[in-house]
């Protein structure tokens, strides 16, 4: 049987986020406009830097809970990763939608609100609920993604 866009997508963003180099959770981002994928991202190092598969984990060595200070990761989030590709590419997203293998926090809410991205897919759940709010706010449609929609 044929998928939905949204199943299509959501498909091709857990395959991207098999990328993923954290060692704590694998996360993929897919940004797609018109039904066209713009750019995607996953979760990790910056390009050109130690993958935490190399040196570990931070905050996994302290004991950081997940949602909390993210300033302590060298990773950068998938979504996060999703946006700077598209600029360094010079692709315009404003208007997209972004798929996500997880719920974004509030730091990657902030940046698609200013980026202009109208509508998140998400599957998996975060402990954040201020992106939540942030995105309701803004008026961006959410949409929970329940596998085998």
């Amino acid at each position: 049987m044929r998928p939905d866009w949204d199943q299509y997508f959501m498909d091709i963003t857990r395959v991207v986020a098999t990328r993923s180099t954290c060692l704590r959770r694998q996360v993929g981002a897919v940004l797609v406009k018109d039904n066209h994928i713009l750019a995607s991202g996953y979760n990790g190092a910056p390009s050109g830097l130690k993958h935490c598969l190399e040196v570990g984990c931070l905050r996994e060595k302290q004991g950081v809970p997940s949602g909390q200070r993210h300033e302590l990761c060298r990773g950068l989030h998938a979504e996060q990763n999703a946006l700077i590709q598209a600029a360094v590419h010079g692709v315009a997203i404003k208007g997209a939608t972004i798929y996500s293998t997880t719920q974004p926090c509030v730091l990657c809410a902030k940046m698609m609100i200013n980026a202009g991205i109208k509508r998140v897919v998400f599957e998996g759940d975060y402990p954040d609920e201020l992106s939540l709010k942030m995105f309701e706010e803004a008026g961006v449609e959410l949409v929970r993604y329940k596998t085998g929609k």
